[in-house]
């Protein structure tokens, strides 16, 4: 059909004003699946989650084409797996695919410098490898550097807070919320510019305090007298060409960004640029490169396996098919079906909250995962990435800072916490539970978040 139709006969929207809010239900559905069915059915969701985003994708298809017609749900379906699921997954799978290939080789003595210094040369990796890439680069050397260490809890915890997540947020590279952003048409040293300081305040206060807890800990208790994996000065990089391909990777997108090009494909009613489409192919060549090159034992090293990627994958699919009706809505504005949302993050002379934005949108990132919450907020601000850039560019901001900050609240907020959590755990360490590490969140960053508000966002 899309070969034989002209280009643009499928081209159609939804009007969010006729529809219920009832179809927002499969989105919900589906969030809050993620959030509980691991804690009250661990073993239900391991072997079927793929099935549970699958039945919630359906729910909304299947009665969308049933009430509007196959046709504008097959345009739907197209657009979100075309202009917005592939180019997401495929950024995120070269990024794990590359970072998975390097392995740090030797062992360092994890006293109170070293180890702050490793949190600060993972905050700015995370902004160019993705904060799931330098979180699974780092967290065992870490683990490995205190594994003599009687007090290892706050190093994890803390590791989760700069590294997993408040440092990926300054290119569209360092957290899926903002890769979303840049789909969307934010550039790609946007958020570089606007939140810099920003970030620049949560990773320095973080580093400081933990130095001091790190310094306090280490004088109190000391280190065990058996290290099991003694420390060494010989430390190297297994598969180091990867850091080769991360910087194709980084290229790629840059180019992306910058190149426009008039050749355009209409696919079902589906513009696909073709920037786009040299990123994504070259994103693929990278990834099986690195498949390629990368020796067998520095996967096995790293344990590398594709359950997480997988995962992420199912989950995803389901993700994007869901939040169709919901953007549609928030589009319609104070008008539309979530008129109170969008009233609630508005100021009375009609323009948006910053510090509304960066609050809701947190708060629903630290619970559900952060890229579908940045969607919805970015949608509710009207979802006009120029617009978003120029005159309300205190409030992409704030829905970015929140998305990406907050994130770090829960195990929950950004799928790297549960991966260091379990990294953390198979190694010995006694990580706390999800509402024990939500002391520790709840006690150190809902604070520093308080500050930034009134420092940026009011």
């Amino acid at each position: 059909m899309a070969i034989l139709a002209p280009a643009g006969a499928f081209a159609a929207e939804i009007d969010g004003t006729t529809l219920s809010p009832w179809w927002g239900l499969p989105f919900a559905g589906i969030l809050l699946s993620i959030a509980l069915l691991p804690l009250l059915a661990p073993s239900f969701w391991h072997h079927h989650y793929g099935k549970v985003a699958g039945a919630w994708a359906l729910a909304f298809l299947l009665p969308f084409a049933a009430l509007h017609g196959v046709v504008l749900a097959g345009v739907q379906f197209v657009h979100a797996m075309l202009a917005e699921y592939i180019p997401f997954i495929v950024l995120l799978t070269a990024l794990f695919v590359v970072a998975g290939g390097i392995h740090i080789r030797g062992n360092l003595h994890g006293a109170p410098g070293l180890n702050t210094a490793i949190l600060a040369i993972g905050a700015v990796l995370a902004s160019l490898m993705g904060t799931t890439g330098a979180s699974m680069l780092l967290i065992r050397p870490l683990i490995r550097a205190n594994d003599n260490r009687r007090h290892r809890v706050h190093v994890i915890v803390f590791f989760i807070f700069i590294v997993s997540n408040v440092g990926g947020s300054l290119t569209p590279l360092g957290d899926p919320p903002l890769f979303l952003g840049f789909l969307k048409g934010v550039e790609f040293f946007w958020t570089a510019r606007n939140i810099l300081p920003e970030t620049l305040l949560v990773v320095g206060v973080l580093l400081a305090l933990f130095y001091a807890l790190d310094r306090w800990y280490y004088r109190q208790e000391g280190v065990l007298p058996f290290d099991p994996t003694p420390d060494t000065r010989d430390i190297r990089f297994d598969g180091a060409r990867n850091f080769w391909l991360l910087g194709g990777i980084v290229g790629l997108v840059l180019m992306s960004g910058v190149w426009k090009s008039s050749i355009r494909f209409d696919v079902f009613g589906t513009e696909v640029g073709l920037p786009g489409l040299v990123r994504d192919l070259g994103l693929i060549g990278i990834t099986l490169l690195s498949l390629k090159i990368t020796a067998p034992q520095v996967h096995v090293d790293n344990q590398f396996g594709w359950a997480p990627m997988a995962e992420v994958a199912k989950l995803f699919a389901g993700i994007f098919l869901t939040i169709v009706p919901v953007i549609a809505m928030l589009k319609a504005g104070a008008q539309g079906p979530f008129g109170a949302i969008v009233s609630a993050v508005t100021r009375p002379d009609g323009q948006p909250d910053p510090a509304m934005y960066f609050w809701a949108t947190g708060a629903l990132s630290s619970f559900l995962d952060n890229a579908p919450t940045y969607l919805v907020f970015f949608n509710t601000a009207g979802g006009d990435a120029q617009v978003l850039m120029g005159p309300h560019a205190a409030t992409l901001a704030a829905i970015s800072a929140g998305a990406v900050f907050m994130g770090a609240n829960t195990y929950i907020g950004n799928a790297p916490n549960l991966m260091v959590k379990a990294i953390a755990e198979s190694r010995g360490v006694r990580m706390p539970s999800f509402f024990g590490y939500m002391m520790w969140s709840g006690a150190i960053l809902v604070p520093l978040f308080v500050l930034s508000t009134f420092i940026f966002f009011l």
